[in-house]
């Protein structure tokens, strides 16, 4: 976006309330001093910074106060939707009084357009839209257009493109009390702005006309909006409760923004049609010349009927691949994403977990592009299709003004770029990070077995840390033929097992766990006293530093946490990570004695997850059972949420790989937990979902959007 529609856009906006942190404490340990130089960073116009942040020491309310401090728009990029709902969830909490958006991808299945060249198979995308993360998504873009005390919770999704935040703001309808306006006008522009005419039943992005009064349902708001009209003028304007239909408030002018990201006026597409119409040309003699005759008759075939569905109807399934067309973007220009729609380069950008957040930014280009790339060699796809893209990371970098990365182990890029590194290591809570011992790996599992009776033997439990699948499984085979109640969690374990896995430790159902990685988010379990690492000094991905101190990090949440490490000689990894170990140990100490903190383990709930998993029942059977219902209500639904999205994130790579019998499992898995948890019927779910789902893109209008799914 250049200069001039940054300042277009920022004209448009409201300042809005200051941004102020609401809390019942105030910053405690290191938070003062890292809130202090964060904010200077900035005000100084350092463009990297880091905050070096460990578990459990407060860097969401960090976070929070260096926002209050500087009171500029806000980007919190996660890693994940589990992680971007729990900051949104916090950061709503902390600022009641201003906008908190949360952005993520809305779709609940989504199985991408793909051609498999070996068996010539073509896949044609199929998708189903999460209602309420659309208008979540909405009220994001319409909230930067709008106002200034904006923060977003996103995650990777947002570097992909939603169209031009030019054009969604000069199609929408700016209604005042003051300023005439005829109805039919109104409902015109409604329609130009991809609104459905439903005078029978409302639905988020439609309208309905009952004499000179008109009811619109704007895709990013709970309630309805009630225009009165007499003439050109406009009598009333009042937001009604859609179910009670009583007035909840009145407007003296309100604006309404478009049903979709992808809006595009006439012009707009006239112009298209002759870019596309010549592309298309430029194309076909390409594939003659080099004798691909069928892809040249099937790219024929398929744009020609695209270009009358345009022309006709002002969309097409699959629009998207035209959208550097319907923008008027150049070849190999990036598309328009969440970024654009902050106006400019007066925003802040957090990005949590840094570690595993960058690498996803960088991969996301090229693992979009390998798929597209056959669908155009192959005939499916003219190639400006390869300009429906996500951000490359350079690009990225170029729409964020100053980065603060949080992490406790920052990678190596944010080390390299930092400009400044700020640390927060002491925890309120007191807990200290645990202690490390170095065994030699020479009867390293003999060794391990009577650390596993001692602890044990005081109803504390264990983690085993392996290098291989198949090692995991012997260990935990040889710990059972010595009567340990013992159990193992790798890759192959799917979610839901894997989640009813960590809760029998937790319960006591056995005492030592072994795995390759189990450094997941979210690892939280008070009751390992004792993690054991084998085979340390075996550098690779899983004997990383960072790796290592994640590991090590699972202990300090009990007060008597110990880590064993078996290794025969100490790799730099292993230095570093025992270093920074017992640093942090020894800064929390001195905290602590200070103020005169005493440690204690913090434990919490066990909540049961689906015990029929126990009686050997198929997954089917369970995600129908009321017991199902009971374990969810003792679980709690963030809990559930996150079940989901492990879910849902296990679907799409299963998509990705084409593997669409495996994804269409996780998504009846996924489907039957999101009906427990909304409190319905699993066949109405199943059916609100189809009802719900959009083939071809979002960028076209939602008109007859069901006729288009295929049953």
């Amino acid at each position: 976006m250049d200069s001039a529609q940054s300042a277009q856009i920022n004209g448009r906006r409201e300042q809005g309330n200051p941004f102020k942190c609401v809390a019942p404490y105030e910053l405690s340990g290191d938070q003062p001093q890292a809130v202090e130089r964060l904010t200077n960073g900035i005000q100084s116009g350092m463009r990297y910074q880091t905050l070096l942040g460990v578990t459990g020491s407060g860097k969401t309310f960090t976070m929070a106060k260096t926002i209050e401090r500087l009171q500029m728009p806000t980007l919190v990029l996660a890693p994940n939707k589990t992680l971007a709902a729990q900051l949104a969830s916090e950061l709503k909490e902390f600022f009641p009084n201003n906008a908190v958006n949360y952005f993520v991808s809305y779709y609940d299945y989504y199985q991408p357009e793909a051609y498999v060249p070996q068996t010539d198979t073509y896949i044609e995308k199929d998708s189903s839209v999460n209602e309420e993360v659309e208008k979540m998504r909405h009220a994001a873009t319409s909230a930067l257009l709008t106002r200034k005390d904006v923060i977003v919770v996103a995650s990777v999704s947002c570097i992909y493109g939603i169209g031009s935040p030019e054009n969604y703001a000069e199609m929408a309808v700016f209604v005042d009390r003051e300023v005439p306006l005829d109805r039919d006008e109104f409902i015109y522009r409604l329609i130009d702005m991809q609104y459905d005419r439903n005078d029978y039943e409302l639905e988020r992005g439609s309208f309905r006309v009952r004499g000179d009064s008109v009811d619109v349902f704007p895709p990013y708001m709970d309630n309805l909006l009630h225009f009165e009209f007499f003439g050109d003028e406009v009598e009333e304007i009042v937001e009604v409760d859609r179910i009670t239909g009583e007035e909840v408030m009145s407007y003296a002018s309100t604006p309404i923004w478009p049903a979709s990201h992808y809006v595009t006026n006439r012009p707009s597409v006239e112009k298209a049609l002759v870019s596309i119409s010549d592309e298309l040309r430029e194309r076909l003699e390409d594939l003659k010349k080099n004798g691909k005759l069928l892809e040249a008759q099937r790219l024929e075939q398929r744009t020609s009927y695209d270009l009358e569905m345009l022309e006709t109807m002002g969309f097409c399934t699959g629009i998207e691949n035209y959208s550097r067309h319907l923008d008027g973007r150049e070849a190999g220009e990036p598309p328009y994403t969440l970024l654009d729609y902050f106006g400019g380069s007066d925003f802040l950008t957090f990005i949590d977990e840094s570690h595993v957040t960058v690498p996803q930014v960088r991969g996301m280009h090229e693992g979009d592009r390998s798929r597209k790339v056959t669908l155009v060699e192959h005939g499916f796809r003219l190639p400006s299709a390869l300009d429906n893209r996500p951000l490359r990371y350079d690009e990225f970098e170029q729409r964020i003004p100053q980065f603060i990365f949080i992490s406790a182990t920052p990678g190596d890029y944010e080390e390299r770029v930092s400009e400044q590194t700020v640390e927060q290591i002491i925890r309120p809570t007191g807990l200290l990070d645990p202690e490390i011992v170095l065994r030699p790996t020479k009867a390293q599992v003999d060794d391990l077995l009577a650390e596993i009776q001692d602890v044990v033997s005081r109803d504390e439990r264990v983690l085993v840390t392996t290098l291989t699948k198949k090692m995991a499984e012997e260990l935990t085979d040889f710990l059972l033929d010595q009567g340990v109640k013992a159990n193992y969690l790798h890759s192959d374990i799917g979610t839901v097992e894997r989640v009813e896995i960590l809760r029998e430790l937790r319960m006591g159902s056995f005492d030592v766990l072994v795995g390759i990685n189990l450094l997941r988010e979210g690892l939280d379990l008070p009751e390992v006293s004792l993690i054991a690492i084998l085979d340390a000094d075996k550098e690779g991905f899983l004997r990383n530093k960072r790796s290592l101190i994640q590991t090590i990090g699972r202990a300090a949440r009990n007060v008597s946490g110990r880590v064993i490490m078996y290794a025969d000689n100490v790799t730099d990894s292993m230095r570093i990570a025992i270093d920074e170990t017992a640093r942090r140990r020894h800064i929390q100490m001195a905290y602590n004695e200070e103020h005169g903190i005493e440690p204690k383990t913090i434990r919490k709930a066990i909540s049961s997850i689906m015990d029929e998993l126990s009686e050997g029942k198929s997954a089917q059977e369970i995600s129908t059972s009321k017991a199902l219902a009971d374990d969810i209500a003792l679980l709690g639904r963030d809990e559930v949420l996150r079940m989901i999205d492990s879910l849902e994130e296990q679907m799409a790579e299963a998509s990705e790989a084409l593997d669409f019998e495996t994804a269409a499992h996780l998504r009846d898995q996924a489907v039957s937990l999101r009906a427990k948890v909304e409190s319905t019927d699993e066949d109405d779910a199943l059916a609100r979902l189809k009802a719900t789902s959009r083939r071809g893109s979002t960028m076209g209008t939602r008109k007859n959007s069901g006729k288009h799914r295929r049953r």
